[in-house]
């Protein structure tokens, strides 16, 4: 059985027969339709658009709501549509792993058409031109990390490749947001035709994000007469070029092997991952979980697919705002972070096997509900406790999805500000409450501490995942080791002040010293780790 066109209609029956749902639509009149009046193209089609979006307009296209399929383009890594997408004719394998123990696969099929966006690929880049020229396309939406988003670094300098950018105009760029904003004035030269450019990516306000990048281009290619200055005009007017706020949620981790070993005991051959020359880890099918929430803002000034009758919610941007900091501030992103930074410690290696353990079960708990549900914004669309509920009961514990602390742990000094920090924010300024009340946030941030040490509660070496902050913030525990003999922990002062990484000043709001004697607990030996957990989680 191969993962074709060819393949899926020559093997139906044996596809069927293993269990897995074929797209249902007339493929050839969904297919032409796309080519001729193209209405969504996404940037960077990765597993989550591949396990969710896609996955919805599969839906769609199945039930006759839509017409039209999805285009996807890829600005960096060429080898994915190259090496993954083309062989597959774009068809992907979607694994959704359920808690009750049972897999749903589905082949998806939406995605009509896939190109690389090259700008010095003539046949690639004119067909891109000919979408963006198209008075259909309603938006073109973006996976890129928000990483994919910045123009300079931390200090305000402007990327050397973005700058070169700056200086060539739209005619030919070669950074990725430079051929993006380069198509999309080519949409304006063909009549200031309207579209949504929405950013799908999991960070705040990512509409924003990406509205800056392109005003970064156009003001700087207009104000060197390499750009109609009318352009401006265009990506600034909502009525022409919106960039909406969207909050997405759903677990998509990586291809994992025995999800591979599954797909290819039903007789299914060549799923083997590719690993590019750029490091990226590819595969024909995804796994992921069977929960997903996509809320964007409903700011689509060229009309927009019927979206919601697939389960994505359109609503305004404060409710937008409102779901991402429930989510992101209190309901999950907090939780897995505690997990991964105590996983590490106590060595484990999926998700799901640390909510076995009553104590890191626990610890979540206190944090979600009683630490972090008291000063959530009920967004209304989705209630926070409902949400904790499912985070806590199905979510985490899903015993086939194989997340692991590791992974989560990646970048974690760039998380801990937004995870943890509104929380405390919300704390310090309710008169009703104080910031002593927060006893296990604290003992995250501890556990941070002790985690940068790289020892874990066996007193083993481990890798630490990586972290642009991680040789900085290492310094401040390097004189550390597993004793329980006294220690000067004023050294770790200038770490606990940094704004930046904790979203406040603790040692201004007076958090760092209980935060200082959780670490004093933590490190004063072997089996340390656990012996804190269960003291204070009660």
């Amino acid at each position: 059985m191969k993962l074709t066109l060819d393949g899926i209609r020559k093997d139906r029956a044996a596809y069927l027969a293993a269990g897995y749902s074929l797209p249902s639509f007339d493929y050839e009149a969904v297919k032409q339709n796309t080519y001729e009046n193209p209405a969504w193209i996404h940037f960077g089609a990765g597993n989550i658009f591949r396990a969710f979006q896609a996955n919805v307009v599969q839906k769609l296209l199945n039930d006759g709501i839509l017409k039209t399929g999805l285009i996807a383009a890829e600005g960096y890594d060429y080898e994915i549509i190259e090496k993954s997408n083309r062989p597959h004719d774009n068809l992907t394998i979607l694994a959704t792993l359920k808690a009750d123990n049972t897999v749903d696969k589905t082949v998806v099929g939406s995605i009509m058409e896939s190109l690389i966006l090259d700008s010095g690929n003539k046949t690639e880049y004119e067909r891109l031109k000919a979408i963006f020229a198209a008075p259909s396309l309603q938006m073109a939406s973006f996976t890129i990390t928000e990483k994919g988003y910045a123009t300079a670094d931390a200090k305000g300098n402007v990327f050397p490749a973005i700058l070169a950018d700056f200086e060539k105009g739209p005619q030919a760029p070669d950074s990725y947001l430079g051929k993006v904003v380069a198509l999309l004035y080519h949409r304006f030269t063909q009549g200031a035709l309207p579209i949504a450019m929405v950013s799908m990516d999991n960070c705040s306000h990512n509409g924003d994000k990406l509205r800056a990048a392109v005003q970064a281009f156009a003001n700087a290619w207009c104000e060197k007469g390499l750009a109609d200055k009318a352009f401006l005009t265009y990506i600034n007017d909502p009525a022409s070029v919106s960039f909406p706020w969207s909050m997405i949620d759903k677990i998509t981790p990586r291809p994992d092997a025995k999800v591979e070993a599954m797909l290819a005991a039903d007789g299914i051959e060549e799923l083997e991952p590719v690993i590019t020359s750029k490091n990226t880890y590819i595969a024909p099918f995804v796994n992921a979980e069977e929960c997903e929430y996509l809320v964007i803002e409903d700011a689509f000034p060229n009309g927009k697919p019927a979206l919601e009758q697939g389960g994505i919610i359109f609503t305004d941007k404060e409710t937008v705002d409102k779901v991402e900091k429930m989510k992101v501030c209190t309901c999950l992103n907090p939780l897995h972070t505690a997990l991964a930074v105590y996983g590490c410690l106590l060595d484990y290696h999926l998700i799901s096997d640390e909510m076995k353990d009553p104590v890191l079960k626990k610890l979540v708990e206190i944090i979600g509900y009683r630490e972090g549900l008291p000063v959530v914004v009920n967004p209304g669309i989705i209630d926070p406790r409902s949400f904790i509920d499912q985070v806590v009961n199905v979510r985490i514990p899903n015993p086939f999805m194989p997340d692991t602390p590791q992974r989560i742990a990646t970048d974690t000094s760039q998380k801990l500000a937004i995870r943890f920090g509104e929380t405390i924010k919300a704390y310090a300024g309710d008169p009703s409450k104080s910031v002593s009340d927060l006893k296990l946030i604290p003992l995250v941030f501890a556990g941070w501490l002790r985690y940068l040490m790289a020892v874990d509660d066996n007193g083993n070496a481990f890798t630490p995942s990586s972290d642009p902050l991680l040789a900085t913030a290492s310094e401040y525990v390097k004189g550390f080791s597993l004793s329980d003999a006294p220690k000067d922990l004023s050294v770790l002062d200038g770490l606990l002040a940094n704004e930046k990484i904790f979203g406040v000043d603790l040692l201004a709001i007076g958090m760092a010293d209980l935060v200082k004697r959780y670490f004093a607990e933590l490190s004063c030996g072997v089996g340390a780790v656990r012996a804190t957990l269960e003291k204070y989680t009660v």
